[in-house]
């Protein structure tokens, strides 16, 4: 994997001050433990540096200001509310998947308890409307953005939820999930910054298939992670995939390629298998299968499509190169 992108500190340093000035917002007993979710603060609330994650969102957001030619700060807004919104999944998600551990520390679920984690879920996602409500002549477009791809990637996890009991999940409906669960929101992030911008209809369609073909590479390479992904990068347990029977992209090609390694795999999961052995087995079936290699190009072709979105529309050619830069680290990330 690359060096992080210059822009996503650049995005860090002209969005965290409005994204922490937003926390402060919410009721007084759901501060601390958003703020431990997002890395701001310790279990008792004490503030510590750095934190939030890599910021993808929002870099996407201001970038996709910057290339129709607005200032960078058009898309804070926006990119301050994908965020929210983006960590209003994470937290709930986190007590769907019954996950104890991200970035390499307990779960707001796992430390608060699930209701503080529903709870925190639910304002961040009332809270994201009225950032990029505030103050903004086209915020209320920029809402409608918001909307969309929040309810296309509620209706994604919805599906991902519902295939985790179907033994005949194909893998056009695990592509159709995931363009739903991620390729929505990193659509609407890198498409609401030139919406703020109240930009041509044209750019905006573009820098939106953008993101929707980034999303899902980025997707590919999760479910990669997912498996292959050792968990001192990933911060998760090693093939928690495999682990929780997740219906991924290469566990799915898997699954139904109808051959005897297939029928091994399916043989497996139907025993329940969690023990070490059997998951270093099942990974071993799954890329035997082609999952591994089928995924693999996925990634790389979403990636293709993603840049190519990007020629049909002219944009201002900074922003339009860092925009590929971060595609490429989003596509390329370390194992």
């Amino acid at each position: 994997m690359g060096a992080v992108p210059a822009s996503f500190d650049r995005a860090r340093s002209i969005t965290e001050s409005t994204m922490r000035a937003s926390v402060q917002r919410l009721a007084p007993e759901l501060i601390v433990p958003i703020q431990y979710h997002l890395g701001w603060a310790d279990r008792d609330g004490k503030l510590r540096p750095g934190g939030g994650g890599k910021g993808v969102r929002p870099a996407l957001a201001v970038l996709s200001a910057e290339a129709v030619g607005a200032p960078a700060a058009t898309g804070v807004p926006g990119g301050v509310a994908i965020e929210l919104i983006h960590n209003f999944s994470l937290l709930h998600d986190d007590v769907i998947d019954g996950d104890e551990e991200r970035r390499h520390r307990r779960t707001v679920w796992a430390e608060f308890g699930v209701g503080a984690a529903v709870i925190a879920g639910d304002a961040l996602v009332m809270l994201a409307l009225q950032v990029v409500l505030d103050g903004t002549v086209a915020g209320a477009r920029a809402a409608t953005v918001l909307v969309d791809a929040t309810d296309a990637m509620i209706a994604g996890q919805a599906a991902d939820m519902a295939n985790e009991s179907r033994a005949d999940v194909t893998l056009e409906e695990c592509l159709a999930m995931a363009d739903g669960k991620t390729g929505a929101l990193l659509g609407a992030a890198a498409s609401i910054g030139a919406v703020l911008a109240d930009a041509d209809a044209s750019a905006i369609e573009a820098l939106a298939a953008f993101g929707h073909h980034l999303g899902l590479a980025f997707q590919a390479v999760d479910d990669l992670l997912g498996i292959w992904g050792r968990p001192e990068v990933t911060g998760k347990a090693a093939w928690s995939d495999l682990y929780q029977q997740k219906k991924s992209i290469p566990i799915v090609f898997a699954l139904t390629r109808g051959n005897g390694t297939s029928e091994e795999l399916q043989a497996l999961f139907a025993a329940g298998a969690r023990e070490e052995q059997d998951l270093v087995r099942a990974a071993e079936l799954v890329e035997r299968c082609g999952g591994r290699e089928l995924t693999e190009s996925i990634a790389r072709e979403q990636f293709e499509l993603a840049v190519a979105a990007l020629d049909q529309v002219t944009l201002e050619s900074t922003a339009r190169a860092e925009l590929v830069e971060v595609a490429e680290f989003v596509t390329t990330r370390d194992f």
